[in-house]
C-alpha cells in the first residue's frame, strides 16, 4: 500500500510539473497558428497610418508580408478589397463590413489589437459608440487625445468594457506633447487608462524620450515607436532617439504591451526601412529576453548551409536560384517552426525536420511535403501537408498557386503536429513507425530507418526540387 501511495504522489508531482511547464509558455500550438513575438509580452505590430496611402486591406497584407501579427487601425481609412470607397474603418461600419474585415484579418493571420488616434469627447453616448466598435472588433486598446474633463467618463467605460485607453502625444503644441500633462490627465484614473508613448513625437517636441518613459513608468499602455534624425523617421537603431536604450528601459520597467511601428516617411516605398525596424526590434528583444521566437535564417544567410548563392532574399522573401537545398547550421530538437510558402503551378518542395546527416538527408530527416495539390478532395501521402510517404494530411487545405500558405510545425519528443492555413492536418506519433520501409497501416515507405528511430535533433531545411518556390517569415521557437 505504501509503495502505491508513493508512486501515486510521484505521478501527481510529475503532472503538476508538466502543467507548470505549460503555464510557463510551453503550451504547444498544435491546432492554430501562434503569435511569433520575439519577446513574450511585447507585441510588435503596424500602425496602419504608415500605409495610409493604401487601403486597410492593403495595410493588412503589408503587415502580414512583414511577418507581424498585430495591427493598429486608424479611423477613416478606406477598407479596399471588394468594398466601395465609401466603406471606411471605424464605429460607423455595418455588421456586414465588420464581419468582412474580421475575415480578412483571419485570412492574413493578423490581429487587430489597437484603434486610434480617435476622438473621445466629454459625451458618454458618443464615447460608447467607439467602445462598442472596439468590443465588436476585439480591440484591446483605444488610442486617443481626449479632453481632461472626459477622463472620469472614459475611465468608467474602460472598466465597463474591459478595454484600455491610451493617451497619445502629438508634437508640440498639441495638448499632450509633455508627459507631465499625460500624468495630470490620468491622475485618479484606474490603470485601464494610461499613455500611448509616441517616442518620435517627443523628439520632435524637444523632450528626451528616455526621461519621458521613466516619468511615465507604470502608466504606459502602448507605444508608437520611432527613431528620428533631423525630424524624419529612420530605421530603428540608426537615429538620434537611442532606440536600444528605450527598449532596455521598458524591459527594466517590466512593460507588456504593443509597439506599433509608425513610419512617417517614404509613404509608398517604406517596406525595406520598416523591415529594418522589425529586425532591430527582434535582435534587441532577443538580447533582453532570449527564449522567444527567432528568425531561422539571417538577412545575409551566413547562418545557412548551402551552395554559394543557391538561395537569395528578395524583399523579405527567400527563394532558390536552382542550385540545391538550404539547411540551418544550428540543430533543433523540440521546437515550433512557423513559416509561409507560395507555390507556382506544379511546384514540388519540402520542409525538412531534425536532419541527422546532411550527407544522408533522405533517410535521416523527416519531410513535410510542399506541393501544388490544390483542389484534390482526398489527399494522399505525397500531397501538400503530408509527412512524405508516411502519413497523409487529414484534409487538403493548401491554397492555389500564387497565394501565400501558412505552416506551423511542432516537434515535441515523439510527436509531430502540422497546422496548414489554420487547420491541424497532421498529428503523428513517431513511435508507431516501428519498422523500416513500413507504415503502421501496412503500406510501404521508402525510408531505410524506422521513423521511431529517426534523430530527435537535427538541422531544419528547405528543399529545391527544380520548380519555383517562395518562403517568407521563417521563425522558430525552441521548447
Amino acid at each position: 500500500m505504501k509503495k502505491r501511495l508513493v508512486l501515486g504522489i510521484v505521478l501527481m508531482l510529475g503532472l503538476v510539473c508538466f502543467a507548470g511547464t505549460l503555464q510557463a509558455g510551453q503550451k504547444l500550438p498544435v491546432s492554430s497558428h501562434p503569435a511569433t513575438d520575439a519577446y513574450e509580452g511585447w507585441k510588435l505590430g503596424m500602425q496602419a497610418w504608415s500605409f495610409h496611402k493604401y487601403t486597410f486591406y492593403e495595410a493588412v497584407d503589408k503587415t502580414a508580408a512583414l511577418g507581424l501579427d498585430w495591427i493598429e487601425a486608424f479611423p477613416g481609412q478606406k477598407l479596399g478589397g471588394p468594398h466601395p470607397d465609401s466603406a471606411k474603418i471605424g464605429p460607423g461600419m455595418s455588421d456586414d463590413l465588420k464581419k468582412a474585415v474580421k475575415q480578412k484579418l483571419d485570412d492574413a493571420d493578423v490581429r487587430l489589437i489597437n484603434f486610434g488616434v480617435v476622438g473621445l469627447p466629454n459625451n458618454e453616448k458618443q464615447c460608447r459608440k467607439v467602445f462598442e466598435f472596439a468590443e465588436d472588433m476585439g480591440i484591446q486598446t483605444i488610442v486617443s487625445e481626449p479632453p481632461m474633463d472626459a477622463m472620469k467618463t472614459i475611465d468608467k467605460l474602460c472598466q465597463e468594457y474591459g478595454i484600455k485607453v491610451a493617451i497619445h502625444n502629438h508634437p508640440k503644441p498639441s495638448k499632450y506633447w509633455n508627459p507631465d500633462t499625460v500624468l495630470k490627465a490620468v491622475k485618479g484614473c484606474s490603470k485601464m487608462v494610461g499613455a500611448c508613448a509616441d517616442t518620435g513625437h517627443w523628439v520632435r517636441s524637444g523632450v528626451d524620450p528616455l526621461e519621458a518613459l521613466k516619468k511615465l513608468e507604470g502608466r504606459i499602455v502602448s507605444l508608437h515607436f520611432k527613431d528620428i534624425t533631423d525630424g524624419h523617421d529612420v530605421p530603428w537603431g540608426t537615429g538620434d532617439s537611442n532606440a536600444r536604450a528605450l527598449l532596455e528601459e521598458l524591459d527594466r520597467q517590466g512593460f507588456e504591451g504593443v509597439f506599433s511601428i509608425e513610419y512617417e516617411r517614404d509613404w509608398t516605398s517604406s517596406m525595406p526601412a520598416i523591415r529594418k525596424c522589425a529586425d532591430f526590434f527582434g535582435k534587441v528583444s532577443r538580447d533582453l529576453h532570449g527564449d522567444g521566437w527567432k528568425p531561422v535564417f539571417g538577412p545575409n544567410l551566413s547562418d545557412a548551409i548551402m551552395q554559394k548563392g543557391a538561395w537569395v532574399w528578395e524583399d523579405g522573401v527567400l527563394r532558390p536560384t536552382g542550385h540545391g537545398d538550404i539547411w540551418t547550421k544550428p540543430e533543433y530538437g523540440d521546437f515550433v517552426f512557423d513559416l509561409e510558402f507560395k507555390l507556382a503551378d506544379g511546384t514540388n518542395s519540402g520542409v525538412f525536420l531534425r536532419c541527422g546527416s546532411l550527407q544522408n538527408w533522405l533517410h535521416t530527416a523527416i519531410e513535410v511535403q510542399v506541393l501544388d495539390s490544390y483542389g484534390r478532395k482526398k489527399p494522399g501521402r505525397h500531397d501538400c501537408g503530408a509527412i512524405y510517404d508516411c502519413l497523409a494530411p487529414k484534409k487538403n487545405t493548401v491554397k492555389k498557386p500564387g497565394e501565400w500558405n501558412h505552416y506551423t510545425i511542432t516537434c515535441k519528443d515523439n510527436m509531430i503536429y502540422v497546422v496548414l492555413n489554420d487547420t491541424q492536418i497532421i498529428k503523428m506519433n513517431l513511435n508507431r513507425w516501428t519498422k523500416p520501409h513500413r507504415n503502421p497501416d501496412g503500406s510501404k515507405n521508402k525510408f531505410n530507418n524506422a521513423y521511431k528511430n529517426m534523430p530527435r535533433k537535427g538541422h531544419l531545411g528547405l528543399q529545391y526540387h527544380g520548380q519555383p518556390i517562395w518562403y517568407r517569415n521563417l521563425k522558430v521557437k525552441e521548447l
